[in-house]
């Protein structure tokens, strides 16, 4: 019986432990999920780590030994692993806003950017939201300056691009499979190079700087059994909603979205294991971005009906995995009643980021102060409804009704 029912914020997949169990009297041979993202991509090579910050970081370790410069572009409107990443590689930082009503740059602000630095190693295309960004702009403008583009594909597997899948489309990408974010091995990440003179240069340095760590591992595997259990509305508020109130008691918001990180994040390889369990659930894939399509189209279709906010979909000619979907509200008053009338609903309405990626205080020696008011807008103007399985049609109604009442 349930203390309180808590729907997900994001569309992640559920575990079965008997699968789990049944998947430890099994041989694992290395390599399967990394064949499996190879083979999805189209990509020359990927590998497995340990997180998806791990597989960026790897990724900029890879593209230092192939040219000397030293600045990195990333979106005001990001996770805050990714300035940490970069730190830790000893690049530097300059941020682009973004459109003021999406997540994709302001195209003119990030070809000034360009235009007054010759030091641009690399460009970050996130496709946050599962909506893959406006790529062909920011293709065109990186292959000016010679700069790298990385895709930020975290939270877009599935998602595709002038029917090209979203992380086959730039030099380099990375995926994020952490819990929640579809695809899990409950942390865990892949690195992929799409360019065939790159392989084996991302090969020797995940040999230079990923180690085993079995402690660390076994860790892991025990917290994706809890996983398999925590995963579902009867008992995911002890595990997600629960910490959530310590931290807000504690006047702690930044903790409470759970966007603290410590600077020094793990290296470590991933278990046959845990690779195994991604490898047998990777088939899962185009079933489940079908059904986090099917709720969006419920709540689109019901959004029409409601003025002032404003839902952010995928462009012409790509289609969104949409692990949740994201509206934007005509002004923060509005945006933060929506927050306080959902609060306590356990319906899965959530916020991306609480900052502008500038605006949080223990980055403020990492990311360069920048003015960024798009970025800042959307932090205060939206929030998030879940796609997640557990949601039924009738939550999606009564969802849809209450935003009628805010």
């Amino acid at each position: 019986m349930s203390f309180i029912r808590e729907i997900p914020p994001t569309a992640g997949w559920p575990l079965t432990a008997r699968s789990l169990i049944t998947s430890c009297f099994r041989k694992h041979p290395q390599g399967l999920l990394e064949e499996d993202f190879k083979k999805y991509l189209g990509a020359s090579n990927a590998l497995l780590t340990y997180s998806g910050t791990a597989a960026f970081y790897l990724i900029l370790e890879t593209i230092k030994k192939i040219s000397s410069k030293k600045t990195i572009i990333i979106p005001a409107f990001i996770c805050p692993l990714i300035p940490l990443a970069i730190k830790k590689a000893g690049l530097n930082i300059k941020l682009c806003d973004t459109g003021t009503d999406n997540f994709n740059f302001d195209i003119n602000k990030l070809k000034n950017i360009c235009a007054s630095d010759n030091d641009i190693l690399g460009i970050i295309a996130v496709h946050l939201g599962g909506l893959p960004i406006d790529f062909s702009a920011l293709k065109e403008i990186a292959q000016i300056y010679n700069a790298f583009i990385i895709e930020d594909c975290a939270q877009s597997l599935g998602a595709k691009y002038h029917n090209k899948e979203t992380g086959s489309l730039g030099q380099f990408s990375f995926f994020s499979l952490c819990r929640g974010k579809g695809l899990t091995i409950y942390e865990g990440g892949i690195a992929v190079t799409n360019m065939p003179e790159y392989a084996s240069i991302l090969n020797s340095t995940y040999g230079e700087i990923a180690h085993r760590d079995i402690l660390s591992e076994s860790l892991k595997v025990i917290e994706l059994f809890a996983y398999s259990i925590f995963y579902r509305p009867a008992l995911f508020w002890f595990a997600f909603r629960l910490p959530q109130l310590f931290w807000q008691l504690r006047n702690n918001p930044i903790r409470a979205m759970g966007e603290y990180f410590e600077p020094d994040f793990p290296l470590h390889k991933v278990s046959a294991l845990r690779g195994y369990i991604g490898h047998i659930n990777f088939p899962r894939l185009e079933e489940k971005i079908k059904e986090q399509r099917e709720k969006t189209d419920i709540y689109l279709d019901g959004l029409k009906n409601i003025s002032g906010i404003k839902p952010i979909v995928e462009l012409e000619q790509t289609k969104a995995s949409y692990p949740y979907l994201t509206l934007i509200f005509e002004n923060v008053q509005r945006r933060n009643c929506a927050l306080d009338f959902f609060r306590n609903s356990g319906l899965g309405i959530s916020q991306i980021y609480l900052r502008a990626i500038t605006d949080y205080a223990y980055l403020k020696n990492i990311v360069p102060d920048t003015d960024c008011p798009n970025s800042r807008g959307l932090c205060e103007k939206t929030i998030t409804l879940s796609t997640n399985g557990f949601l039924k049609e009738s939550d999606l109604k009564n969802i849809l009704n209450k935003l009628k009442e805010t």
